[in-house]
């Protein structure tokens, strides 16, 4: 499988959140026949043909001086260098114009592959009006209708051709770890704990780490890769175009590792974007490790622990099967637990459990607690297989996946989790109907 970024560029009002939207499969981006109406980049994650993508919506380029155009040319020039491949969108209808060829040398210049999108091909009527736009220089053009979905699969069949081969996986690397958190949570500090050098800047300043920095060591002669993580915000919040750059870093770091070392600051408490910058990871099917942060200078009792574990398992419920640890990067307080236990999380994400011995746990759950009756009929697994790790997924052939609820489902993963080793790891269930033979 290949894995890539598309952004997609063009001039104002040739229709790009709506190719944008057609692709990501759902109303992402503010569609309006107003030129300008999308100045930011907005970010979707798609696949097409088994190959998973992140899609990057921009704004419109001009020539002409207007409106924002400085700040859409910084976002479009991030988005284009972030890119493994662009979709340059240009207006069938409206026929090649100077800002399309302004936009066509600018993609030249970026040496990135190009797909040539002439939008608002609505019939085969229209189809000579593609040809004028050769002249671009950038490839041979593709009809599309962003409406009607017209020419959108030969699109990203020409993208998914152009996405870099998947490096195989060396496990003589180490075990990739991201730190993540929101900004100032002490993400660098940490990273610096674990180093036991200065290696990243720390400042009380928001926002110091700006991008993703790899640094790879050695712990008990064990190789890791430690990827400290610009601090992520509320998308309505990210307004410079250099901090989006270190989200979009921060979620493909996100993407790229074996586990993730969740930092929740102490002092600050749990704040609402806490719960976003999890469930990247979780939704990513990472393993998690709940870090809390600056534990030293906190007032504590005798429950003070127990008290924030309990708020913490309340406020993320969907991370139930994270360990929490409380530490002091300042102080190197229970840092030295962190690396072993990443350890743990990173071979259960791993672990295979056979065949046999999963159907054993399946039939004695059922014959116990079986699925409740909805509508006179009951939920009922014939057969289990995992089909595959990190995370670890599991395929259920069943009588009728629309009668397993959701509760139920997350009976099932409890009754896994009890039966073998999956801390810190998301498990998968996916319910198919049994095949009569």
């Amino acid at each position: 499988m290949k894995t890539g970024v598309i952004a997609i560029v063009g001039r104002p009002n040739v229709g790009k959140s709506t190719i944008f939207n057609r692709i990501a499969g759902e109303r992402v981006s503010i569609v309006e026949d107003v030129p300008g109406v999308t100045r930011d980049r907005i970010y979707a994650r798609s696949e097409w043909t088994g190959h998973e993508f992140r899609l990057i919506d921009t704004g419109g380029i001009q020539i002409a001086d207007q409106p924002y155009q400085k700040e859409i040319q910084a976002q479009v020039t991030i988005a284009v260098e972030e890119a493994d491949v662009i979709i340059f969108v240009v207006n069938g209808k409206m026929g090649l114009t100077d800002d399309d060829k302004y936009i066509a040398r600018m993609l030249q210049k970026s040496d990135k592959p190009v797909v040539l999108a002439v939008n608002m091909i609505d019939d085969e009527s229209r189809l000579p009006n593609i040809y004028e736009f050769y002249a671009l220089g950038v490839g041979d053009p593709i009809a599309v209708s962003g409406v009607h979905g017209i020419g959108i699969g030969d699109i990203l069949d020409a993208c998914v051709d152009q996405f870099p081969l998947e490096a195989e996986s060396d496990e003589e690397q180490g075990i990739r770890i991201a730190v993540i958190g929101e900004p100032n949570v002490g993400k660098s500090s940490l990273v610096n704990a674990i180093l036991k050098e200065e290696r990243a800047i720390v400042a009380n300043e928001q926002g110091t780490t700006r991008d993703a920095v790899d640094t790879a060591f050695t712990y008990e002669g064990r190789p890791y890769v430690i990827v400290d993580t610009a601090g992520i915000r509320k998308r309505g919040r990210v307004y410079e175009s250099i901090e989006k750059y270190s989200v979009l870093r921060a979620l493909s770091a996100i993407e790229s590792c074996d586990v993730a070392v969740f930092l929740i600051d102490a002092e600050a408490g749990i704040r609402e974007q806490d719960k976003h910058v999890a469930g990247y990871a979780h939704e990513a099917g990472k393993p998690v490790i709940i870090a809390v942060n600056k534990w030293d200078t906190v007032e504590k009792d005798d429950h003070t622990m127990n008290e924030f574990i309990e708020k913490v398992r309340k406020e993320f419920v969907y991370l139930a099967y994270a360990p929490i640890v409380f530490i002091s990067a300042k102080t190197g307080q229970r840092v030295e637990n962190l690396l072993p236990l990443a350890d743990q999380v990173y071979a259960n994400s791993k672990r295979r459990i056979a065949t046999n011995v999963l159907n054993e746990v399946i039939a004695d759950m059922q014959m116990t607690t079986p699925a409740p009756a909805r509508n006179g009929k009951r939920f009922r697994i014939y057969y289990a297989t995992q089909v595959n790790t990190q995370p670890p997924t599991f395929m259920l052939s069943c009588n009728e996946p629309k009668l397993l609820h959701f509760t139920y489902q997350r009976f099932i993963e409890n009754t896994l989790r009890e039966a073998f080793d999956f801390e810190g790891t998301p498990i998968r269930i996916i319910s198919r109907k049994k095949i009569s033979e």
